[in-house]
């Protein structure tokens, strides 16, 4: 058993590794995953700049443009990703090595969370400075686990695709594109979702929708009136999203691994 963990834990920084050091090597992706953000939170903030709606609108377009980078993240470089081992000729290994295909999983997504960190860091330290956005100082306790838990749900999420895509096929790639830009909006990613009203509901299963909310209620003075559902409410559904994600993440990993077994498709290219 010990011996089994500690190959867990040498896979997880093994996949870790490379989304944060190696990506960061790269300058000029450092700058294209900065930059590119930033253009669409200004033009955004403009917007409301000159339509008079008020500071903290700014706030709330800067915060999501942001958790933007997290999403786009979780599409291409998670739930994608299982898909492009397998083109690449790695998944086999990966079902052969005596570890668990989760903690493969949980390397990636730790590692993107990190790395995704630091260019969502900029991309609000940078427009914050441009718009001069004041921010006020919520409960710290409620700020680290709505933040937390709207990474975990949402990385959770990530490999709940990673698997689904995998079993699905070559239409992994269409469906990243589909999810891509349509969630832009039934999240609130620029907006208050509460403008959306019942359809916040059912965007609400992706962890965006009530973490952007829960920030944006601890982090600027106006954020309590446009919040859709209270901080603590919201914490509580982003938990349980968290462990149900998580499980059936598990659960479509292990299915994926019987039909790999059985069926001898699923590693293969081009299926």
């Amino acid at each position: 058993m010990k011996k089994y963990i500690v190959r867990n834990l040498r896979a997880i920084w093994g996949r870790a590794y490379p989304r944060v050091i190696a990506a960061n090597r790269e300058y000029s992706w450092i700058v294209a995953d900065v930059v590119l953000p930033l253009l669409s939170v200004l033009s955004y903030g403009l917007l409301y700049k000159f339509l008079g709606a008020g500071i903290d609108f700014l706030g709330f377009a800067i915060l999501g443009g942001a958790m933007s980078a997290f999403w786009v993240n979780v599409l291409w470089d998670m739930a994608s990703q299982l898909y492009w081992e397998r083109m690449g000729g790695n998944l086999s290994l990966y079902i052969i090595a005596p570890i668990s295909l989760m903690s493969i999983l949980f390397g990636m997504s730790l590692g993107g969370m990190l790395s995704t960190a630091l260019r969502a860091s900029a991309t609000i330290f940078i427009g914050s400075i441009v718009f001069k956005i004041p921010f006020k100082t919520g409960n710290p306790i409620q700020l680290f686990l709505i933040f937390f838990l709207t990474l975990s749900s949402l990385y959770g999420l990530g490999m709940l695709l990673s698997s689904l895509y995998l079993i699905w096929g070559r239409e992994a790639w269409h469906l990243s594109e589909f999810l891509q830009e349509p969630v832009y909006l039934i999240t609130g990613m620029y907006f208050p979702i509460k403008f959306l009203g019942p359809v916040g509901f059912f965007s609400s299963l992706i962890p965006l929708t009530l973490g952007l909310d829960g920030l944006r209620q601890l982090l600027f003075k106006k954020g309590e009136i446009f919040g859709f559902l209270s901080v603590n409410v919201e914490i509580l559904i982003l938990l349980v999203l968290t462990i149900v994600y998580l499980f059936l993440a598990h659960f479509y990993l292990k299915k994926m691994e019987r039909l790999a077994r059985k069926e001898g498709k699923i590693t293969i290219r081009w299926e």
